[in-house]
């Protein structure tokens, strides 16, 4: 028997473990954004690899003209900060050095391609930090023992060894990000900022953090903070003793002597911590506020989204045009909600990110908006039916809350069983022609991609010209790839059940694998059982 299945619950869950997977191991990729100006971000490169230049200009004639390094030359220099393993080197470093973070990568992967000036960005961001960490590559194509050995499978593959024993990545795709989760995982979850010229130099390098204000860097509220800032590994905390200080880094700040608030390069730019001062509290201030308003699904960031499965998710599916006319009163709906639903938006033209989730609810040929949510604790997907717009939404998302607005189902449209010997049964006529209907009913449940599908229909139609004429059995079949009924869980294509007239609740499976003729003969026990008239020959 073929072995997918086709319940949401599988669907959902699988399609989680797919993008996951796709986005994490093999597929990592990541855009920049630590500074808002050019100049900017070429800043912290300038400044660590100044011993470069001076070795350059002592090699260079006296009185030879010196022009300044183009981008290129500054990611060159970058780069060689990471150290390329190799066959005669890997064993050396990885026992020689408490934190080494390799990168796994071949010449060929372009996601491969795409991390690794990140990855050489943050070795620089985190060499000009003094952090402890040994930033490392190795090319698993030229080198695919040592690769194996450190158990590098899927390219890119980023791993933490902390003193010779591995642990994987699992921070975001950035420079930033890297910085980030490598400083938390080396002891440094927290960054003191003790001055306004520290805190503009850090204001150039974060784009996302939460500030914390403390008369002492002591006593219980403290030390959840600590936690909390060692248990997060998404989001660089910040401390500090000065309220000036506090106030440049969080301008909307008011005088107190204990203050906790995240910053974010979001409309919703500032939000105070308001809650008692607890490890989980904290924690799940974070959760509910470190994604925006509305998040814009992308490839970089899908990972992140996947993975936050704690809350409802509505997706807006549509045009970015068409979104563009939404957001600004999707912020107010997205607000109220904030705590309970993750608003997502989703370009539909984005293939790749879109039709997962239409294929989803039957509707990967769309052209029009579609508004359908997620519950990833029950499985279940709900789909708005009426016209999009921040009204129907809001309405939605309240029913959602409520539990007025029902999970929805896919189904083909109900299809003319007139003069058929075998009916076709679709999502929306499961109940009249399977569960409500007075006959003994065999069910062959399929899919179009299953392979063994086809010999098991070319035997339902033989049963179905040997039983003709049998007035109280009826045979049907079901697609499970376009149709979906909460009362229809089947864990193999093919599948055929038999549902007696007097026992719907309980359909008997039938071993697929059999033979007609032996098929034939376990209808007829099971008819037989029921006192009901049968045919005992092929």
């Amino acid at each position: 028997m073929f072995t997918p299945k086709p319940t949401s619950r599988f669907i959902l869950f699988t399609l989680i473990l797919l993008l996951l997977f796709s986005f994490l191991a093999p597929s990592i990729s990541s855009e920049l954004d630590l500074d808002d100006e050019e100049g900017d971000d070429m800043e912290g490169l300038e400044e660590l690899i100044a011993l470069d230049e001076e070795d350059d200009l002592q090699q260079k004639p006296q009185g030879g003209h010196h022009e300044k390094p183009s981008e290129a030359e500054f990611v060159s220099k970058a780069q060689r900060i990471v150290l390329e393993l190799n066959n005669d080197n890997t064993k050396r470093a990885i026992d020689g050095n408490e934190y080494v973070l390799v990168l796994g990568y071949t010449p060929w992967c372009a996601r491969s391609a795409e991390l690794m000036p990140k990855f050489a960005e943050a070795a620089t961001a985190l060499k000009e930090l003094g952090s402890p960490l040994l930033m490392a590559k190795i090319d698993a194509e030229r080198y695919p023992k040592v690769a194996s050995t450190l158990e590098i499978r899927g390219f890119p593959t980023l791993l933490l060894f902390v003193n010779g024993t591995s642990q994987p990545y699992t921070g975001g795709f950035s420079a930033e990000e890297l910085v980030i989760w490598a400083r938390k995982k080396t002891g440094v979850p927290i960054v003191r900022i003790s001055s306004d010229a520290e805190a503009r130099h850090f204001l150039k390098k974060h784009s996302i953090f939460m500030v914390g204000l403390f008369e002492k860097f002591e006593g219980p509220d403290y030390e959840a903070f600590t936690k909390a800032a060692e248990m997060d590994n998404e989001i660089q905390f910040v401390e500090t003793n000065n309220a000036e200080t506090a106030k440049h880094l969080y301008p909307d700040f008011k005088p107190t002597s204990l203050f906790l608030g995240l910053v974010k390069s979001e409309p919703e730019r500032y939000t105070e911590y308001e809650g008692i001062f607890s490890t989980d509290g904290i924690l799940q201030f974070l959760d509910d506020n470190k994604f925006p308003l509305t998040t814009v699904l992308t490839e970089l960031n899908a990972a992140k989204v996947y993975s936050n499965t704690n809350k409802l998710q509505v997706l807006i599916i549509a045009e970015t045009d068409d979104f563009k006319k939404l957001v600004e009163p999707l912020q107010d709906v997205a607000r109220k909600f904030k705590s309970k639903i993750m608003f997502i938006f989703v370009d539909i033209r984005e293939e790749n990110l879109a039709k997962p989730f239409l294929s989803m609810v039957g509707l990967e040929e769309s052209k029009d908006s579609v508004v359908v949510s997620f519950n990833y604790s029950s499985s279940l997907k709900y789909l708005l039916e009426s016209d999009t717009t921040p009204t129907s939404i809001k309405e939605f998302c309240s029913g959602l809350l409520s539990g007025t607005v029902s999970p929805y189902y896919k189904s083909q449209p109900i299809p003319d069983n007139k003069n058929m010997s075998i009916l076709t049964v679709v999502g929306k006529t499961f109940d009249e022609l399977i569960l409500n209907s007075p006959e003994n009913i065999l069910l062959e449940i399929y899919t179009p991609w299953c392979i063994t599908c086809e010999t098991t229909s070319k035997q339902t139609e033989k049963l179905a010209k040997h039983f003709k004429g049998l007035d109280n059995l009826i045979f049907a079949r079901i697609d499970a790839s376009l149709n979906e009924h909460p009362k229809l869980q089947v864990d193999d294509y093919p599948t055929l059940l038999f549902y007696l007239a007097d026992d719907k609740t309980n359909p008997i499976p039938l071993p697929t694998k059999s033979s007609t003729k032996e098929l034939a003969a376990l209808i007829n026990k099971n008819l037989k059982e029921h006192s009901l008239e049968i045919r005992d020959e092929l």
